[in-house]
Parts: C-alpha cells; structure tokens; sequence
C-alpha cells in the first residue's frame, strides 16, 4: 500500500465517527422506541423504510445543511455566522426532547474536541458563545466545526453525520430486541446510497435552503416525550 494515500484527516474521520467517541448518541434512538411500542416497526424492513425517511426528509435536507454552511464559515473563523447557522437550526427542531439531545450530543463532542485542541480560539469562542446562552452547540454545527479543525474534507464530515446518525438507531433496534446484528449491518449497507445521495444533494446548499418535513416521525417523538416508559432519552 502507498502510504502517500493515507492522511492523517483519514485517522480524524475514524475518530470523530467511533462509538468510543463520547458523544453519547448511544443512548438515544431518535423515536424508534416509539415506533417500537406503537408497533408500527415490526421488522427490519420497515426498520430500513424509516430510517430513509429521516435520511431524506430530516438528517440530509436540514442537518447537513447545517454542517455544510458551518464548516465554510469555520474556514474563515466567521464565529457570527456560525452562530446564527446554530439558532437557525436549533429552530426547527420541533421536539423539545431531540433538541435537547443533540444540544447534548454537540456540547459533549466539543468539550472532548478542546481537549485535544486546547488553544484553538474559534473553538473558545463558539464554547463562550454556548456558556452564555448565545449559541446552543447543536450537533451538526458542532460537527461541522470540529472537522474543519481536524482538516477533514467536508463531504466526509457529511458522512460522518448521516452514519453517526445510522448506526445509532440501528444500535437502538438492536437493544430494543427489533433486529439482529447480522440485520443491521446489512441495513446500513442497504442505506449505503441513500446516506451518499444525502450528503451529495445537501452539503453544499446555503442554509436559507434548510428544510425538514416529516409528520409521523415527528409524532412519534412527541410522544416519546410524554412516554412513562422509556429505554432511551429520544
């Protein structure tokens, strides 16, 4: 093999998109768990019909919108716009709880980003702009801007989101007793071209384009919110 073909941004993409990172997306299953106890996902198919619908109607078409619009504006260190990128996305998640969750999930890769990139001033700033109420650290911002800072390529951060976002409810299917391993790795695989389109469709488009339309999966996690019983935050 060439070594001249591997680059330390390849390493960076390995690290950021691992389980072991401490994001804590494990712990969420963005309303699968709904769909699970509603009976409405009985199987790994209508597992797979699901989550393409999140691929093409949430995750591509809103936060990696988001991603893309961050890390341009994280190449020129313009902290306003990030910001703004930030409230605008924060903004149309409509569930008070998958908000949250990816505040968390955004926050958290940050504070473990400024462990390894102490010094980094654009990273304090949009940290302090968080501590004061001024920004939320929402995931795909706080993804956007820590894979320009790790010099990975912006279509791969894209991917890193749509995979993230993959492998955590299929996590989700699995605990929840829905699918097998063997299941749902060859979901993911299925998903493979779907993820790509995503990521190719929205990475570059300008945020004013952002847009999200999925009802059901929005009820279902509403009533996720309201749920007695619960395996999971989302």
């Amino acid at each position: 093999m060439n070594t001249d073909d591997v680059h330390e941004y390849d390493v960076n993409i390995l690290q950021l998109s691992d389980s072991l990172f401490p994001t804590g997306m494990y712990s969420t299953s963005s309303g699968l768990e709904t769909f699970f106890y509603e009976k409405r996902i009985t199987n790994a198919t209508q597992l797979r019909a699901v989550m393409q619908a999140f691929l093409e109607n949430q995750i591509g078409p809103a936060d990696c919108v988001a991603l893309g619009n961050t890390y341009d504006s994280a190449l020129i260190s313009a902290l306003d716009e990030i910001m703004q990128i930030d409230q605008k996305l924060f903004s149309m998640k409509l569930v008070k709880e998958i908000r949250d969750v990816s505040v968390r999930s955004g926050t958290q890769l940050l504070k473990c980003v400024s462990e390894m990139l102490p010094k980094n001033a654009l990273l304090r700033s949009y940290q302090n702009a968080i501590n004061t109420g001024s920004a939320s650290g929402i995931y795909p911002v706080s993804l956007g801007l820590a894979s320009t800072l790790f010099s990975i390529p912006k279509s791969k951060a894209g991917l890193i989101l749509v995979y993230a976002f993959s492998a955590s409810v299929v996590g989700a299917a699995l605990r929840l007793g829905l699918i097998n391993h063997f299941e749902g790795q060859r979901i993911i695989n299925e998903l493979k071209p779907v993820m790509s389109e995503a990521v190719h469709e929205n990475i570059d488009k300008k945020m004013v384009d952002a847009w999200q339309f999925a009802p059901e999966i929005d009820v279902m996690q509403m009533l996720h919110e309201q749920a007695e019983r619960r395996m999971f935050i989302s």
